[in-house]
């Protein structure tokens, strides 16, 4: 069996699709599948060009065992909207040119978003003979249009007619989340769907073989903080705003301590905040690569993930949750629905807060700084559950199943 994966994101970036995409690709070619990745210059989050890729100088390469082909791609740090549909049709269109040179393949699978990204995998499945497989992660369009990112009537109109065509022709649409896959099931009843969530990898992930790397002491927290952290993409769709405004309202418990890590285009604006409101218990780190969050994990004790109170939000699940609960940190959740129900009811791994509810997040920021015992117990239940729910090995065997089928 040959698949080919198109996705405009993939390692050496640091991101979720680029960790979710390469450890799925690693696991179908441990297991007998030919797998190739076509995908862009590496330039996210930073929006520039790797210094080792610029120029094209590496077009192909191997990673993990994983044969990648590169194509080029317009890369730019505006935010208009312009400069950005120009970053995804650059990479739509070289794509399509790079792919038709290669051989047949029984699978072609597409990651979305960017939705635009469906026009190239159409047409390079039709040229390479492959049956198209469309994977969702996030609901484009309609996550963009309700967080006000796309407002134009006609772009939004001409994106859904592309969604709705990528799901006719695909053979197969593969969704992130249930609640991903219940929305398209609705709207779509004739697609066939599959359930692909995202996952850990529990050996990479293990409390009791990663060692320490004095993170605390680099950083200038003491052993006795207590460390509330975030690492991600620092965008839109978080809302790390109450974040802080949470931190103004706990700023007199001394050992709490704030960590957002990462970068994307909200960073400057919070630093902003940051300033303004003069908070000294928040701190800003910068991105790092796969290889050292495990060591970062060990060190904290509270893993935080928001999310901004859209309905569209209801089906999903952060990628960060899965990393930090199989190292057996309590989670801090604010992210309401399918994450509320797996994390919080069912694994009973943390304490939930009310989507961009400053005053309620802050609440639970005092709950766990007082109970440090209660925390303890809460992330070996995280690691409990996502062993037995989230375990990248059993999720890569039943897609491979259903590919088989």
């Amino acid at each position: 069996m040959k698949i080919l994966f198109l996705t405009q994101y993939y390692p050496p970036e640091i991101g979720a699709p680029q960790n979710r995409l390469h450890e799925l690709a690693v696991r179908l070619k441990s297991k007998g599948v030919d797998v190739d990745v076509l995908t862009a210059m590496p330039n996210y989050p930073e929006m520039e060009i790797e210094e080792a890729y610029k120029g094209g100088k590496i077009k192909e390469e191997i990673i993990d065992g994983i044969q990648v082909f590169r194509s080029s791609i317009y890369v730019t740090k505006s935010k208009s909207i312009l400069p950005r549909l120009l970053n995804y049709f650059s990479f739509v269109w070289s794509s399509y040119w790079r792919g038709k040179k290669l051989e047949k393949y029984d699978y072609l699978m597409v990651e979305s978003p960017p939705l635009f990204l469906g026009y190239s995998a159409i047409r390079l499945a039709k040229k390479l003979n492959a049956k198209l497989i469309f994977n969702v992660s996030d609901l484009w369009p309609e996550s963009a249009e309700k967080m006000g990112i796309v407002t134009n009537k006609m772009m939004l109109k001409f994106a859904y007619n592309l969604e709705a065509k990528c799901y006719k022709k695909a053979s197969l649409v593969t969704g992130q989340t249930m609640g991903i896959v219940e929305n398209i099931k609705k709207r779509f009843p004739e697609t066939k769907l599959h359930w692909l969530p995202n996952g850990v990898d529990l050996e990479f992930y293990n409390p009791e073989t990663v060692k320490s790397n004095d993170f605390r002491e680099k950083n200038g927290f003491s052993q006795d903080d207590i460390v509330f952290f975030y690492g991600g993409i620092i965008g839109h769709a978080q809302g790390l705003q109450v974040v802080l405004h949470a931190a103004e309202k706990v700023r007199d418990l001394e050992k709490v301590k704030i960590i957002l890590q990462g970068a994307g285009p909200e960073l400057e604006g919070l630093k902003k905040l940051n300033k303004k409101l003069k908070l000294k218990n928040v701190f800003f780190l910068p991105p790092v690569k796969k290889e050292e969050m495990p060591s970062i994990l060990k060190e904290v004790d509270i893993a935080l993930v928001p999310l901004r109170k859209l309905d569209i939000f209801q089906g999903a699940i952060p990628s960060k949750i899965f990393e930090a609960l199989s190292m057996e940190k309590a989670l801090l959740l604010g992210v309401e629905g399918e994450a509320k129900t797996h994390f919080i009811d069912k694994a009973n791994a943390g304490l939930f807060f009310e989507p961009e509810n400053a005053d309620d997040l802050a609440r639970q920021i005092r709950s766990m700084a007082n109970n440090p015992e209660q925390l303890k117990e809460m992330g070996k239940n995280a690691r409990e559950y996502v062993r037995k729910n989230f375990n990248r090995d059993n999720i890569a065997a039943d897609f491979l199943a259903v590919l088989k089928q």
